[in-house]
Parts: C-alpha cells; sequence; structure tokens
C-alpha cells in the first residue's frame, strides 16, 4: 500500500510538474485533484482486475483439480468394466499362446507326417510290385516243376515199357 501511495504521489508531482506553466495555484489544486481521482479511480481498477484474475486462476485451479479427480474415476471405472466383460482374459491368453506354440510345432510334424505316408505308400507299391513277380516267378517255377515231373513220368514210362519189352 505504501508502494502505491508513493507511486501516486510521484505521479501527482509529474503531473503538477507538467502543469507548472499555470499561474493559478487553484488550477494547480484542481488538476491535481483530478489526477489524483483519476490514479485512484485507475488504482480501484487495477485492483479489480487482479482480483478478478485471482478469482478466475481459483476457479481453474478448482475445475482441473475436479477433472482430475473425474479421469482417475474413470480410469477406474474402465478397470472395472474390462474385467466384468472378461474374467478370463488372461486364462484365454495364456492358452492362445500355448495353442499358437504347438501349432508351430505341428507343422514340421505334418510336414514329416506327409513325408513318410508318401514312403510309405512307394515301399507298399514296391513290396506290392516284388509280391507280384514273386507269384508270377512261383507260378512259372510251378509250371516248370509240372513239366518236368510230367517229362520225368513219361520217360519212366517209357523207360518201364522198354524193361518189360525186354523181359
Amino acid at each position: 500500500m505504501q508502494k502505491q501511495q508513493s507511486w501516486d504521489h510521484q505521479q501527482v508531482l509529474a503531473v503538477r510538474n507538467s502543469a507548472s506553466f499555470r499561474e493559478s495555484p487553484k488550477e494547480d489544486r484542481e488538476e491535481e485533484e483530478g489526477a489524483r481521482s483519476a490514479l485512484i479511480a485507475f488504482r480501484a481498477k487495477e485492483e479489480q482486475i487482479e482480483r478478478k484474475k485471482i478469482e478466475v486462476r481459483e476457479k481453474v485451479h478448482a475445475q482441473l483439480g475436479r477433472v482430475e479427480e473425474e479421469t482417475k474415476r474413470l480410469a477406474e471405472i474402465r478397470e472395472e468394466l474390462e474385467a466384468l466383460a472378461d474374467p478370463m482374459r488372461k486364462d484365454v491368453a495364456g492358452l492362445r499362446k500355448r495353442i499358437d506354440a504347438v501349432n508351430k510345432e505341428l507343422k514340421p510334424l505334418g510336414y514329416s507326417c506327409q513325408r513318410k505316408e508318401r514312403e510309405y505308400r512307394e515301399a507298399v507299391e514296391a513290396f506290392n510290385e516284388r509280391n507280384k513277380e514273386k507269384s508270377q516267378l512261383i507260378a512259372k517255377l510251378m509250371e516248370l516243376v509240372s513239366e518236368s515231373e510230367r517229362l520225368r513220368m513219361k520217360k519212366l514210362e517209357e523207360l518201364s515199357k522198354h524193361i518189360d519189352s525186354l523181359h
């Protein structure tokens, strides 16, 4: 307050010095009073503006505090909603990871299985071909043995007839 009065006094002196060309002390006094009233009005306006600034700042801080509280409450509510929406989310996520891991292991096993199935089919086909060839060879052998027996029997009969004819 003293600072303000000192400043007001300096302003009044400055106005008085600028008005020193007037000759009447009454005019000086009136002018000084006018300057003082203008300064008082100006100071009152400045104080009013300062009070308004403080009031607005306090309102903004209060509003920011309420906004922060509401933000925290909304975050808590969102977490609760997420928990309600999917209470088994962690279990589901864990199972999905395990399924992905097993699926990665299954791919090479599937390729291996397909390769071995193909090898198996090829081996069965080769076995069947060899078995067929064996059956054909056995059939041919049977034919040859039969033919040989028939021929031997024929020879034996001929020899038997020949021996009988010699006696």
